[in-house]
């Protein structure tokens, strides 16, 4: 049976996050002021992916080819102040 589940992530450039294999990710958004990836899972899944992130604030450069991402979401922080963008790394 699937679910949904949370991950909370840091506000870093590049991060990795293990999800169980077959995870689909749904969307990025913050709750209680941390930015949150939701995933539909399989909890009954024992192994585990690594899944690579690029987060790119407004403005801010991007080195990696367009191809290499996969767009997630836009996220809020500091009241509106900072934007983040999340891509997952792909094709690498």
């Amino acid at each position: 049976m699937l679910r949904v589940y949370k991950y909370t992530i840091p506000v870093e450039d590049y991060f990795s996050l293990d999800l169980p294999a077959g995870a689909k990710i749904l969307t990025v958004q913050t709750q209680r002021d941390e930015p949150q990836i939701w995933a539909i899972v399989d909890p009954e899944q024992r192994s585990m992916v690594p899944h690579n992130f690029r987060v790119a604030g407004t403005g801010h450069n991007i080195a990696e080819n367009r191809d290499d991402l996969e767009y997630i979401g836009t996220f809020q922080l500091v009241g509106g102040n900072f934007i983040g963008h999340l891509f997952r790394i792909i094709g690498k």
